[in-house]
C-alpha cells in the first residue's frame, strides 16, 4: 500500500507511519528503544482515530524535549520482585518504555497472586491509557489504570486548578480480537482536545471550563488561563481526587499540583507516576472462569442487543479502516510531522 491523499487527509500505511514517528523521535535525541516504544503508542492512537492522542503528540513531545526536563536516554529500572507489586523507575524519561519493561512482571504477578500492581514512578506520561490496558487484556487479564497529570482542573464548587485531567481506564478480555475497554479523563474534556480546539480556533462545548475570573467560558485560550472542570460535577471531582490519591500519594509519587510546580511554566508533559492493576479471572472467579466469562458476554449482548454501543467500538471500527486503507492523518498535521522528521 502506498501513501494516498485527498484535499484534507493523507492516508499512510501503518508501518510507514511508525517509521516516520520513529524518525521524528530519534531526531529529537531519543534512544532507539524509547523512540520505538513511543511510536507504537502514538501510531496506535492515530490508527484508532484518537486525534488528540495520535501523531499530534509528536509535536507536544518535541516541545517537552525542548523544555529540557525529560531524560532522552534513561533506561527504566525494574526493582526486584516483591510479591504482587512490580515497581519500575522511569528515571524522568517518557513512560511507554517503562510500561513495556514492567509488563511481563505484572502479568506474572497477576498469574501468581490473582492480581498484580505495576507502579511506574518518575515518568513523563503523554498518552492515552487504553494502549496499556489492551496490552494487558491480550494476556487474558482484566486491568485498571490511573494516572494524574498537571493541575489544570478545578474541584466541583471551586475555580482554582487542583486536579489533573486524571484519566481512568479499564479493560476486560473477551473472545476475539477486541476487549471491552473504556478510557476517559475525569475532566469534562481531555487536555489534548482542548489544545486541538485552540489550534483550530474553535470554541469548546459549554461546561468544559472557566476563565481566570472563574466565569464559565467556551474559549480554549481563556480556559487554559483559568481552569478546566470535572465531568459530572461532584461525582467527577470525587473520582479525580481518588486518582490523585491512588496514583500519587499511595505510590509515593507526585500529585498534579506538584507536577505543575515542577514544570515551572515550561509547558512540558506532566511528570508523575502511574498505577496499573491487573486481575486474573482464572484465579479470582473461584473456579470455572469460562462460565463466568459467558455471563459477561451475556451482559454485553444485552447492551448491544438494544442498539447501544460498547465503549471503544468507534475506535475498533476506525482501526479496521486504518488496517485496510491506511491511517488517516490531517494534511496540515502531516506536513508538521514531516518537518519535524527533517
Amino acid at each position: 500500500m502506498s501513501t494516498t491523499a485527498s484535499n484534507d487527509t493523507v492516508r499512510i500505511p501503518l508501518p510507514e507511519l511508525h517509521d516516520l514517528a520513529c524518525r521524528v523521535l530519534r531526531r529529537q535525541g531519543l534512544s532507539q528503544a524509547h523512540a520505538e516504544a513511543m511510536a507504537r503508542t502514538i501510531v496506535a492512537g492515530q490508527r484508532d482515530d484518537c486525534q488528540s492522542h495520535g501523531v499530534y503528540r509528536l509535536i507536544t513531545c518535541a516541545h517537552t524535549i525542548r523544555a529540557g526536563k525529560v531524560d532522552l536516554q534513561a533506561e527504566p529500572v525494574l526493582a526486584p520482585a516483591s510479591g504482587a507489586v512490580v515497581r519500575v523507575d522511569a528515571r524522568y524519561a517518557f513512560s511507554p518504555l517503562a510500561f513495556e519493561r514492567g509488563l511481563p512482571a505484572l502479568v506474572e504477578a497477576a498469574r501468581t497472586h490473582g492480581l498484580g500492581a505495576l507502579v511506574i514512578q518518575h515518568c513523563f506520561h503523554f498518552s492515552a491509557l487504553w494502549p496499556e490496558i489492551e496490552a494487558i487484556t491480550a494476556h487474558g487479564l482484566a486491568a485498571l489504570a490511573l494516572t494524574p497529570s498537571h493541575a489544570w482542573v478545578a474541584p466541583a464548587g471551586g475555580h482554582q486548578p487542583v486536579f489533573g485531567t486524571n484519566p481512568i481506564a479499564f479493560g476486560w478480555p473477551r473472545p476475539g480480537p477486541t476487549p471491552f475497554v473504556f478510557d476517559f479523563a475525569t475532566s469534562a474534556i481531555a487536555r489534548g482536545d482542548l489544545e486541538l480546539h485552540r489550534r483550530a480556533g474553535k470554541p469548546l462545548p459549554p461546561g468544559c471550563g472557566v476563565d481566570a475570573q472563574g466565569q464559565p467560558s467556551t474559549d480554549p485560550v481563556a480556559i487554559a488561563q483559568g481552569a478546566m472542570l470535572a465531568f459530572g460535577g461532584h461525582k467527577g471531582s470525587a473520582l479525580s481526587a481518588m486518582v490523585e490519591l491512588m496514583a500519587g500519594a499511595l505510590i509515593g509519587d507526585w500529585m498534579s499540583r506538584e507536577s505543575l510546580a515542577f514544570d515551572a511554566g515550561d509547558g512540558a508533559a506532566p511528570c508523575h507516576g502511574e498505577l496499573i492493576l491487573a486481575f486474573d479471572p482464572a484465579r479470582l472467579s473461584g473456579g470455572d472462569p469460562a462460565a463466568h466469562q459467558q455471563r459477561a458476554e451475556e451482559m454485553f449482548a444485552a447492551i448491544t442487543g438494544q442498539g447501544a454501543r460498547l465503549p471503544s467500538q468507534r475506535r475498533y471500527e476506525a482501526r479496521a479502516r486504518s488496517l485496510a486503507e491506511g491511517v488517516a492523518v490531517p494534511r496540515a498535521l502531516y506536513a508538521e510531522i514531516q518537518a519535524l522528521a527533517g
